[in-house]
């Protein structure tokens, strides 16, 4: 009985450390991270070859973890109100797809609404793709 206990242990343990979050899971905690401003848990979902594109003009905007890291914790640091809410969301395989109503940024009191494409692969953020009004 012991042994059939132990072998039981070993798979469910085996099991937990080998299932993989989904692309909609990494990309809510990376959400819940944001709106919390805590820049260390945000970064942990980011690949250390993030690329984050302008969608309509193809611009790549930020390209690796640590300019990612510079801007976001400027954001954070600017932003004591910053808070997105999804107003839709859409999942595509490996693709997650926002469309985010953002309050508090840079302190300012006007919202803005934007569609993020991101992009996932070995449960981290490898691209995003940014599309502004």
């Amino acid at each position: 009985m012991k042994i059939i206990f132990q072998i039981f242990l070993l798979l469910l343990v085996t099991t937990m450390l080998n299932a993989q979050k989904t692309a909609e899971q990494i990309v809510q905690a990376n959400l819940d991270a944001y709106n919390n401003l805590d820049i260390e848990q945000f970064m942990s979902y980011i690949s250390e070859d993030i690329e984050v594109y302008e969608f309509d003009s193809k611009k790549l905007s930020i390209k690796g973890a640590e300019a990612c890291r510079n801007v976001y914790t400027e954001l954070f640091e600017l932003s004591p109100k910053l808070h997105s809410t999804i107003l839709k969301r859409i999942v595509f395989d490996n693709k997650v797809i926002d469309h985010e109503y953002i309050v508090g940024r840079r302190g300012s009191d006007t919202a803005i609404e934007l569609v993020l494409i991101y992009e996932v692969m070995d449960e981290k953020i490898f691209r995003i793709s940014v599309m502004r009004k």
